[in-house]
């Protein structure tokens, strides 16, 4: 409603859902905030871990799903993501090429034989993250998913961890475990014959577990190993913030190095083949894997950086600021006449009440748009109220995350703000605290 008394946009009431508390975020643009009017003075509205093989986008929203649900571990849903399937394809392929040249009698059933070690590999995979997701559930983290994609695994972690210490050890937990897996295989393939399925199979598996492990070691944001250095930094400056900044530093710096190391180290041949052997494709194909790296490693630094700013701006995100002043009306009051109140008062919402002056109801704003101004003399605003459900009464001292969390967990349009002792203080819109997360999160540094 604006000071008019005539209700604002839908589009800016109905279609927005509660932000989510910051875990991973990707960036949004900045849309100006309403200012808030509340029940006392006007006043201006103001994680997860590293993959297992490479670095995990951040995203403000769980998606529901997100890929194929294969099981709940520990009770967190693992999700396959479809991407997966392509890089299964993939590895099945190139796999099955080199498997031609060591064991040529398999014929076709090399392809076999591949997809059963994409398969395996995405298995070790999904054992990294649940290392660290144990290591969250122990540290009373609450963890969302886990989901096995294009580039590796993302462990969504809903909360940093409250001290360095643990930071180190939820990120290092991961490469341990891949560590661990690369010891198990390379004794594996002690007791089988190198020139057998199970021997290059297990070979296979060392190997990129191997890989796995030390490519997440690397010191930068958004991999285990820069998490790791946050937390070092952390300790060492006491400033969760100022570790954010050299681990993504470092982050940026390791995207560059990749992007032009990787394409040049296969050139000279230091990764085994040969330079006469590299053709023309090869060279294109290792150009390509590092420029995707690259960006990936760049824009998860880049993200960490970004929502760590945003979690020291979230405590200025408080239901009391964002209020809506409201006036209350009872159920057979005509639309019109409520909304002839809540202009005299300076509101922009209403309350519908009891005879005993209890709120029972909130007036929705997308209801009131769509009634004409001919109309409302006759409409009852009790026919336009949204029953007071469980967990749609906030309290007015609610702030960041915790606000957040709450509205997430009953997702609607408006939320009765009440302060400690009950007393009505009024009406939170979903709308206003998007605008002013999204604020927030385009505010300068």
């Amino acid at each position: 409603m604006d000071d008019s008394g005539k209700p604002q946009d839908p589009e800016e009431s109905v279609q927005h859902r509660p932000p989510e508390p910051a875990t991973e975020t990707e960036e949004r643009g900045a849309t100006p905030a309403d200012e808030p009017t509340g029940g006392a003075p006007d006043n201006e509205a103001p994680r997860t871990t590293a993959p297992a093989t490479a670095p995990k986008p951040e995203a403000p929203e769980a998606k529901k799903g997100g890929g194929i649900l294969m099981g709940r571990p520990f009770g967190v849903p693992v999700y396959v993501a479809p991407s997966w399937f392509v890089v299964a394809a993939l590895i099945t392929w190139v796999f099955g090429g080199q498997l031609e040249r060591v064991l040529p009698e398999l014929g076709a059933a090399r392809y076999l034989v591949s997809l059963f070690f994409a398969v395996a590999f995405y298995g070790s995979v999904l054992v990294h993250e649940l290392a660290h997701t144990v290591a969250a559930l122990r540290f009373k983290l609450p963890v969302r998913r886990i989901q096995l994609q294009f580039f590796g695994g993302v462990s969504e972690i809903e909360k940093e961890s409250d001290t360095p210490g643990r930071e180190f050890i939820l990120a290092f937990v991961g490469p341990l475990l891949s560590l661990v897996l690369a010891g198990v295989f390379s004794l594996g393939m002690r007791m089988t014959e190198p020139d057998t399925v199970p021997g290059v199979l297990l070979a296979g598996l060392m190997i990129s577990n191997l890989i796995v492990a030390v490519f997440n070691l690397l010191p930068g944001l958004p991999l285990d190993g820069g998490r790791m250095l946050r937390a070092v930094v952390w300790k060492i400056t006491g400033k969760p913030m100022t570790g954010t900044i050299a681990a993504a530093w470092v982050g940026r710096a390791l995207a560059v190095t990749v992007l032009i190391g990787l394409p040049l180290l296969t050139h000279t041949g230091a990764l085994g083949t040969a330079p006469e052997e590299i053709g023309g494709t090869d060279s294109l194909t290792d150009a390509l894997l590092a420029a995707i790296l690259a960006a990936i490693i760049w824009t998860g630094a880049g993200n960490s950086l970004r929502m760590a700013r945003l979690r020291e701006r979230l405590p200025d995100l408080t239901a009391r600021t964002l209020t809506r002043r409201a006036v209350p009306v009872e159920t057979d009051t005509p639309l019109s006449e409520a909304l002839r109140r809540a202009n005299d008062a300076g509101a922009r919402a209403l309350v519908v009440v009891d005879r005993q002056g209890s709120p029972t109801a909130l007036v929705r704003e997308a209801a009131i748009v769509g009634v004409p101004d001919h109309r409302r003399p006759w409409v009852p605003v009790g026919t336009l109220a949204q029953d007071l459900k469980d967990g749609m009464r906030v309290s007015a001292e609610l702030a960041g995350e915790d606000l957040l969390e709450y509205l997430r967990a009953t997702p609607a349009t408006e939320y009765l703000v009440v302060e400690e002792t009950g007393e009505i203080y009024g009406v939170l819109s979903t709308a206003d605290v998007e605008r002013a997360f999204v604020s927030a999160m385009a505010r300068p540094s």
